[in-house]
């Protein structure tokens, strides 16, 4: 349902975020567990620098809460973006949400899927988690926050790297096998992996392989579900489940989520780009509608239309943009 006319939001040129830059070169190989093909991570220990932040600012209540901010601009970099995540899931919370979506582009604020090599994705997003965390937890509960990574490898990575000297507690999803090249991995009961103090539970990309974010469901299903525990998934690209790109007859699991895992989540903060003649962004930040955005010029967007419920990225592309 239409809520509202077209308007003008102002607003800074589109930044692109700073990728890491090595001063070793080497790349790290870990292969894939669905189709053989090999993950190349273009990034080192040494390599991953820290980004320059931006004071961000927000509204904030006498009672030290954030105010409840339903006309959100479209941020103008990184820095701001996590600012607007920070204050959205700690709204979240606060409303006794427990699941919780974080979804936007790393290669670029105006990128869309398949514009960054993988890897190099993945690292941002890692990057991105990290400065997330710092913002959003405090230091006296870090302790009690477990942040989960795909796989076994991904946890060295990041505690050589991004995570090194931190208090977060750092895990798994899934860990390789013997025979991970032809898209087996080794269950992990994911009861064993939590620890009677952790609060909250943060999964970062869980998409590279189609087992993770069924393993996601199971923790949330045995470790969250019933408690005071919240748990974060942090670029984990539910799109592609929603929008039926696994084909349900060979992914029948998958195709369940769209019915028992993805109604109970709230996504809290979310970014997706449409290219081409009729382009524009899908963009949500909680408690706020959902608005279709239009770039105009350097500086402003223009709302086209806003609603209380998601739409589909079909509906949005077929229907709203085109008719704008």
């Amino acid at each position: 349902m239409l809520l509202s006319s077209t308007m003008i939001l102002s607003n800074s040129p589109i930044a692109s975020p700073s990728l890491p830059t090595s001063t070793g070169a080497k790349l790290e190989t870990f292969s894939l567990k669905n189709d053989g093909v090999i993950r190349i991570r273009g990034a080192t220990a040494s390599s991953v620098a820290p980004r320059i932040r931006k004071t961000a600012t927000c509204s904030v209540s006498k009672d030290g809460n954030a105010s409840v901010e339903t006309d959100v601009p479209f941020p103008a970099d990184y820095s701001e973006l996590l600012e607007q995540a920070r204050v959205a899931a700690d709204l979240a919370i606060k409303d006794n949400r427990q699941l919780m979506e974080i979804e936007f582009p790393t290669a670029g604020l105006g990128s869309v899927p398949g514009d960054g090599e993988g890897g190099i994705e993945m690292t941002e997003s890692m990057q991105l988690i990290r400065e997330f965390c710092d913002r959003f937890i405090s230091s006296e509960k870090a302790t009690r926050t477990r942040i989960f990574f795909p796989e076994a490898s991904e946890v060295d990575f990041a505690r050589q790297s991004v995570f090194s000297g931190c208090s977060f507690k750092l895990d798994y999803l899934t860990k390789p096998s013997f025979f991970e090249d032809f898209g087996f991995v080794e269950k992990i009961k994911m009861s064993d992996r939590v620890k009677t103090g952790d609060e909250l539970f943060l999964v970062g990309y869980p998409y590279f392989n189609v087992n993770e974010i069924l393993v996601v469901e199971e923790l949330y299903k045995e470790a969250v579900l019933n408690t005071e525990r919240k748990l974060i998934i942090f670029n984990g690209e539910l799109d592609r489940i929603r929008s039926g790109y696994y084909p349900s007859f060979f992914y029948p699991k998958l195709a369940a989520l769209t019915k028992t895992f993805l109604p109970m989540m709230e996504t809290v903060y979310y970014i997706h780009n449409f290219k081409g003649r009729n382009g524009g962004t899908l963009f949500r930040c909680y408690p706020g509608p959902w608005k279709v955005l239009r770039r105009v010029g350097n500086r402003k967007y223009v709302c086209l239309h806003q609603q209380n419920s998601m739409p589909s990225l079909k509906e949005v592309a077929l229907e709203i943009l085109p008719s704008a």
